[in-house]
């Protein structure tokens, strides 16, 4: 099955291929040319709807929620071993429709997802309750039960690991899945509905909508057959969310907007340290929510490290996503290029230093931007306060700890944070200071499904990962029995 045939080109409802009720279709672009690849179905409130019945079918039958969680596991491992056996056209899919280098698709999504789904397959059979010693005459104890129906969206950036970091731990916990990938990334989806189906996961347990977000989007998150969302986003979009779902009550989770803040002390390896500077805000051509596009540098430090970014950051290889020599692609759509270069305007006009970068790159037609490095800006400035989401760092320089914290924490984000230092007292000392739900010490991006990940502030709540996510897909249910 390929991109180009009709059935990856459909709504997955109910164990079934179909059409939108409409006919509706959109177009899927390839942002490495600018060039559309094909279309998929555009979905509406009604394809909604019966997403959402096909899911509340399922659930309320059993068919998943019945099976025990060693059952679940044993599917879920299968679905991990058809991504690995599947790699080859996943990542071709991945590439073709993010941008993203085929060999970081390679590296890290199909590994990480096929990781979520073994990780989560582990778990699967750990749902366990507790005794609960009380004064009455009774034996009181917990469970853990699965909620329902679960609204997983996700957003463009990392179509494959987001889907699978809600749909893992869903399945996992015995809830039913209406996912909708968001508009512009929407074929890794839809494959992995035909190898959920394949792994052996029931008609109507996993439904996959494609559409808009103020459409189908919508319309999922306001139905009331729904009893969770799930969501990764922008913080903007994130808001509406929330909003939304708690005026009827539902539980979400919310993993939202970054902009990091990368903190390299006058002790830091700086050979090791620009590695991770780099690696941390050209990673997916920086549409990375945990990335690092601040970098925080003592003062000592400064010039020095602003020297070996002028000299190495030209010589990242940007181009073609299907060449595996490419590190940076394309950016994943015209209006995300714009955005961009927006920012870098705005940068020149706040009296910011272009140290390297800050222009398009002329290839093929497609969506490139040179990976910008920016100094001399306020920490006030939009470009250094807000979410850029592209390849651009900006670099401050600062003369204590307090202050370095200060600036780390001037956001109104709080996803991820770094340090750089050799000094592990240090390192543990402004870990515990930095409002972000995750810090890394000498390197970034440090990932793994057992490790919970997810933001404070207007980068959200709930975590993703660990044996949190699995909590969060539960409701727990308490049993007194009376032994009078």
């Amino acid at each position: 099955m390929t991109a180009f045939e009709i059935e990856p080109g459909q709504l997955f409802v109910g164990g079934q291929w179909r059409e939108a009720a409409d006919g509706a279709r959109t177009e899927v672009v390839d942002p490495s040319r600018g060039a559309v690849v094909t279309t998929v179905a555009e979905a509406g409130a009604a394809d909604v709807d019966a997403a959402v019945r096909a899911a509340r079918e399922a659930f309320d039958s059993g068919t998943w929620s019945g099976l025990s969680g060693r059952e679940r596991g044993r599917i879920l491992h299968r679905v991990a071993e058809l991504i690995r056996e599947n790699a080859d056209e996943l990542a071709r899919l991945e590439s073709l429709d993010v941008g993203k280098p085929i060999s970081l698709c390679h590296a890290v999504d199909i590994t990480n997802a096929a990781n979520d789904y073994e990780h989560f397959a582990a778990l699967a059979h750990s749902l366990d309750g507790a005794v609960r010693d009380t004064p009455m005459n009774a034996l009181a104890y917990t469970k853990r039960e699965p909620i329902g129906v679960v609204a997983a969206i996700t957003p463009f950036n990392f179509p494959l690991i987001l889907a699978g970091s809600k749909i893992g731990p869903a399945l996992a916990a015995g809830n039913t899945v209406v996912h909708k990938p968001a508009d512009e990334t929407p074929l890794s989806a839809l494959y992995m509905a035909k190898l959920l189906q394949q792994a052996g996961v029931p008609d109507g347990v996993v439904n996959v909508v494609t559409g808009t977000g103020p459409v189908a989007g919508e319309a999922l998150l306001r139905h009331r057959g729904v009893d969770k969302v799930a969501f990764t986003g922008s913080t903007a979009i994130g808001r509406h969310v929330a909003a939304t779902a708690g005026e009827a009550l539902k539980p979400v989770t919310m993993e939202l907007g970054g902009n990091a803040a990368h903190i390299v002390f006058e002790d830091a390896d700086l050979e090791k340290a620009v590695g991770a500077i780099i690696k941390a805000f050209v990673f997916n051509t920086g549409q990375f929510c945990m990335g690092g596009p601040r970098l925080l540098v003592s003062r000592p430090v400064y010039a020095t490290v602003l020297g070996i970014l002028a000299d190495a950051v030209p010589g990242v290889p940007v181009g073609d996503p299907r060449d595996p020599e490419t590190v940076v692609g394309p950016m994943a759509g015209e209006k995300h290029l714009k955005k961009v270069e927006e920012y870098v305007d705005i940068a020149r006009k706040e009296g910011g230093r272009i140290v390297c970068g800050g222009e398009r790159l002329d290839l093929d037609g497609g969506y490139y931007y040179r990976p910008t490095v920016i100094a001399d800006l306020s920490n006030d400035s939009r470009v250094v306060q807000e979410e850029i989401f592209g390849p651009v760092l900006t670099v401050q320089p600062f003369d204590t700890e307090d202050e370095a914290v200060e600036l780390a924490n001037s956001t109104p984000y709080g996803l991820a944070s770094g340090i750089q230092t050799s000094n592990l007292a240090r390192a543990h000392r402004i870990a515990d200071r930095l409002q972000a739900g995750i810090v890394w010490i000498n390197d970034w991006a440090m990932l793994d499904p057992a490790v919970p990940f997810g933001g404070v502030k207007d980068s959200g709540f709930g975590r993703e990962y660990g044996p949190e996510a699995l909590a969060a897909y539960t409701k727990v249910k308490s049993v007194v029995v009376s032994l009078d």
